[in-house]
């Protein structure tokens, strides 16, 4: 399929064919899910944890003796049901990520561009290139492009002054093409792409 090349003033300056293969696949929402579900998964951390009884330090001692204090019989002062104690069966140390086929994870990076292609929400730039850093005239440009809610994908880095532009716009993310990745794509309205992001991103799929 065939896309307008457009500069920062929304004036087309060329075309560009995108790879069927690539741009051209018909979007499941089963196999979105199981990407996303993955990409959210391996990023969990899971350090989250408490102490068990044999975690948390102090004497072993018996809290009191066991007969004629008119309290229930204890062992230990730091049983879970003692005030301070461990916690029973509370978060351990654990790894949340799960196994998903390269193959799968390949074909629903493909899925992801072809929605939005198909949608009309896939945008080709010739350069991202700033001349200087300045925030609101890059936000008075990407607002007459109807750009509310974008990410913006570079072949190997985005220009340095159009990250430091852009860092504080609400909603306005950035990535090289190695980063790109299903959840990004689809928590954005549109997917902006430079001239040569769309090489790297055929390279990378083909």
């Amino acid at each position: 399929m065939q896309i307008d090349v457009i500069n920062f003033d929304g004036k087309t300056v060329g075309k560009v064919e995108l790879a069927d293969q690539i741009f051209g696949v018909e979007p499941r929402a089963d196999i979105l899910h199981r990407v996303v579900t993955w990409q959210r998964a391996k990023s969990r951390a899971g350090t989250h944890a408490v102490k068990t009884v044999s975690d948390v330090a102090g004497s072993g001692k018996k809290a009191f003796k066991q007969k004629k204090t008119g309290n229930a019989r204890q062992g230990e002062r730091y049983n879970v049901h003692m005030r301070g104690g461990g916690v029973v069966h509370g978060p351990v140390v654990r790894d949340h990520s799960i196994d998903l086929p390269k193959k799968i994870r390949s074909l629903g990076l493909k899925m992801a561009l072809s929605s939005k292609a198909g949608d009309g929400n896939l945008i080709v730039i010739d350069s991202e290139k700033l001349s200087a850093v300045k925030t609101g005239a890059l936000a008075k440009q990407l607002k007459k492009l109807n750009l509310g809610s974008a990410l913006f994908v570079g072949a190997d880095k985005l220009d340095e002054n159009f990250q430091k532009s852009a860092a504080n716009i609400p909603n306005i993310d950035m990535l090289p093409t190695i980063g790109l990745n299903v959840l990004d794509i689809l928590k954005h309205d549109k997917l902006v792409l430079t001239a040569d992001a769309v090489k790297a991103v055929e390279a990378r799929l083909a």
